[in-house]
Parts: C-alpha cells; sequence; structure tokens
C-alpha cells in the first residue's frame, strides 16, 4: 500500500519511513496480523498524514543513520507535534554501542543493522506492539544531564537577542531584498544541527550561493580550467554528481539543507567550502556558486544573523558550544566528548574566544575547550566570554 491510498478508519498502520520499493519487499513475508503497512518517503510527510487524517499508526520504522534526519532528528519532531506515543524502530547501516546508547536514550525502542533479518524483525516488533502499554511506562530518556541555562542566563539571552534584532531590524529587510533582487530562490535556508542533550533543531541563515549552484558551476566548467603546475598541466573543475558513498547506501541525501523545497547535501557544501579554500584551482575571480551579496554576507558574518532567532526561540545562547551538524555529531558520543552537548549551545563560546590570535587549533583542543565551558558555564563566566569577544573581533586571524 502506498501513503496516497486511503486507509479504513481505525486501522493499525506501520508506517515504513525512507522504504524504496525492493526494500519494502523484505516486509511483505513477514506476519504482521491484522497491521498494515504504509510507506512514507519521509518523516513530515508521515506525520502531517498522521494528522491531518488521524491514522492509526500503531509502530514507525525509519530508515536512516541515527543522526541523520530520519532518525533522532525526526523523532525529536514529533515529540514536539506529541506522536511519539507508538514504538519507533530504526534500520540503520553503521552502528557501534555508543551510537546504540544514544539511540536508545532517546526514545528509540530498538535499532535494527541492515540486512534485515525479517524473522527478528517481525518477531520483535509484534512483541513490542502487543505489550507497548506496558512497556512503554518503562522506557526512559537519558540523555546526557544537562545544566539548567538559569533564570538570569535565559533573561539576559532575550534581552541581547530582541535588542539586537530590533536594532539590525532594517539590515534584515536591506539583505532579504538584495538576495530576493539578485537571484531567484529563498533568502533563507536551514540546516540541522545538534545542540544540548544531542537534541536536533533547525539552525537558520542567509543564503549567500545560487539554489542552483552545482548545475551553473557544472555549466561553466569549460569557462574555468587553469594551469596548476609548473609543466602548465590543465586540469577540469570536479564536478561532484549523485550521492556519496555514505548516502548511495540508502538512495537519498542523508545530510540535506533546507530552504522552503529546495535541497542542497551539506556534506558537498562543506567539502566544496573546504576545496575552494585549499585549492588554487578553486580560487577562480567569480565563482559561479556565490552569488554577490553571498561574498558580501559572508566575509563580513551578516550570513549568522539569523540565528538571532534560534536564541529568541531556546534553540540557542548567545554564549555556548557552537551546534555541530549531525555526521560531526555522530562521531562524538563517546564519554570523552559527550559532556560538551551538556552544555547549551551558543553562537559564541570559549574555544573561540581562546583561539583568536593562536594560531591554528586541533580539533581535540577545541573539544576540550567545549567540556571546560561545560563543567564550569555560568551567567557570570558568560559575561567575561562576551568582555573577551568584543576585542578579539579585531584581530587579524578569523575563526
Amino acid at each position: 500500500m502506498s501513503e496516497n491510498e486511503i486507509v479504513p478508519n481505525g486501522t493499525p498502520i506501520i508506517a515504513l519511513v525512507g522504504f524504496d520499493n525492493d526494500q519494502i519487499e523484505k516486509f511483505v513475508n513477514c506476519d504482521f496480523r491484522e497491521r498494515v503497512l504504509v510507506p512514507f518517503s519521509n518523516g513530515m510527510k508521515m506525520a502531517s498524514a498522521w494528522q491531518d487524517n488521524n491514522l492509526n499508526i500503531v509502530a514507525i520504522i525509519s530508515l536512516s543513520e541515527i543522526m541523520a534526519p530520519s532518525g533522532l532528528a525526526l523523532i525529536g519532531a514529533l515529540k514536539q507535534k506529541k506522536l511519539t506515543d507508538v514504538p519507533f524502530f530504526l534500520v540503520v547501516n553503521h552502528l557501534n554501542a555508543n551510537l546504540r546508547q544514544l539511540a536508545l536514550t532517546s526514545g528509540i525502542v530498538d535499532v535494527f543493522k541492515a540486512p534485515l533479518k525479517t524473522v527478528k524483525l517481525e518477531k520483535r516488533i509484534n512483541f513490542l506492539i502487543d505489550n507497548w502499554d506496558e512497556l512503554k511506562t518503562n522506557i526512559h530518556s537519558a540523555n546526557p544531564e544537562n545544566r539548567g541555562i538559569g533564570f538570569w542566563k535565559r533573561s539576559f539571552d532575550l534581552f541581547f537577542a530582541g535588542m539586537a534584532l530590533l536594532m539590525l531590524s532594517p539590515v534584515f529587510l536591506i539583505i532579504y531584498l538584495l538576495i530576493k533582487l539578485e537571484s531567484k530562490g529563498p533568502a533563507f535556508y536551514y540546516s540541522l544541527r545538534v545542540g544540548t542533550g544531542y537534541r536536533v533543531f533547525k539552525f537558520f541563515k542567509f543564503r549567500s550561493m545560487y539554489v542552483n549552484a552545482d548545475q551553473r558551476l557544472k555549466d561553466l566548467k569549460h569557462l574555468n580550467q587553469y594551469n596548476i603546475d609548473a609543466a602548465g598541466e590543465k586540469a577540469d573543475i570536479a564536478v561532484k554528481t549523485g550521492l556519496c558513498s555514505e548516502c548511495a547506501t540508502f538512495g537519498k541525501c542523508q545530510f540535506p539543507l533546507f530552504a522552503d523545497n529546495i535541497q542542497w547535501c551539506e556534506r558537498d557544501f562543506i567539502d566544496n567550502k573546504k576545496t575552494s579554500a585549499s585549492s588554487a584551482f578553486f580560487k577562480i575571480k567569480n565563482d559561479p556558486r556565490i552569488t554577490k551579496i553571498g561574498n558580501f554576507i559572508r566575509n563580513t558574518s551578516i550570513d549568522e544573523l539569523p540565528q538571532l532567532w534560534n536564541v529568541i526561540i531556546g534553540d540557542m545562547s548567545i554564549v555556548g558550544n557552537r551546534p555541530l551538524p549531525l555526521y560531526e555529531a555522530e562521531k562524538l558520543t563517546t564519554d570523552k566528548y559527550v559532556l560538551r552537548f551538556s552544555a547549551p549551545a551558543g553562537i559564541t563560546g570559549l574555544w573561540q574566544v581562546e583561539k583568536r590570535g593562536k594560531g591554528e587549533m586541533s580539533e581535540e583542543e577545541r573539544l576540550m575547550l567545549d567540556n571546560v565551558y561545560a563543567q564550569n558555564h555560568s551567567f557570570k563566566n558568560d559575561l567575561k566570554l562576551i568582555l573577551k569577544t568584543i576585542p578579539a573581533l579585531f584581530q587579524k586571524e578569523n575563526v
């Protein structure tokens, strides 16, 4: 049965999220009794159909990595919509003890590693659905213990971010209009970030690239050939097409950036950005991927200003540990690094101030400073960091 077919009212449904037709075939031989399998292309479509049609969903099976959008991010979104009173299962390609522990303590009932053993899956799912009323009271979320943000810190965040948004509203309006006038597409986009307690949220920015940046680069590559060594050899700009090796196993991107109905791959975006910074080949005079206003807002960090809205709605604080992309946070589930996620996510923090003017800082040093902040953060210490941030902004090195 497809997501567009009508299911009789009251029919118990097992929702399959993110599976293609070949993968769904593996479930056909399973005996789920009177329950009907209904596939959904993504979690948001499932949630909308659930609410709009008052579906009787009794279980959810999602094909996704734990830190990807249809993993912890989906269960977080369902919690906000109060749609989580059913067992939620994940089917993943990559699994270790720390990731499993993170999943189970975040509300996911069980994790299956591909390839699926349908007999085991059938028995496990039937058992949990049949006994869910008794079992759900014993399932507790045990994310890392988060230190409360505190009244004064939250009050300061609201005051500072509110005043900044008010004073900068003319800048927002001008940038918004310039982006819209220069290129078609939304002025804002969001990516998914992992903050306090591994909670996933939408991280807002101004758009600085054309929405069809990859296609523009491909179309213009014949104009962008440069000598890259003394022998005068020429090379073509590498245009990445298709999915990366990790996403290819799922048949779809696991690290998307969103803006209305437009989607980019965040991993490709960051790889391109790093390549552009490190390779002379990509230092072309007019990079077709970046708009003119995009260059300006990147160089002045104005593209980061929409994060003030994240502060207002409580996703972030002015001072804290920087929220991480899903694929980075996925690597930091060991006891050594999990502490950083007990602190508030912030726009600026300890490692940004420490790095200024001191040359390169290793990833290990940065993560250790994140842990230090998590252990010692307070409103008083935050004020000290803000005072240090202001003169640091005038130093030569960019962070």
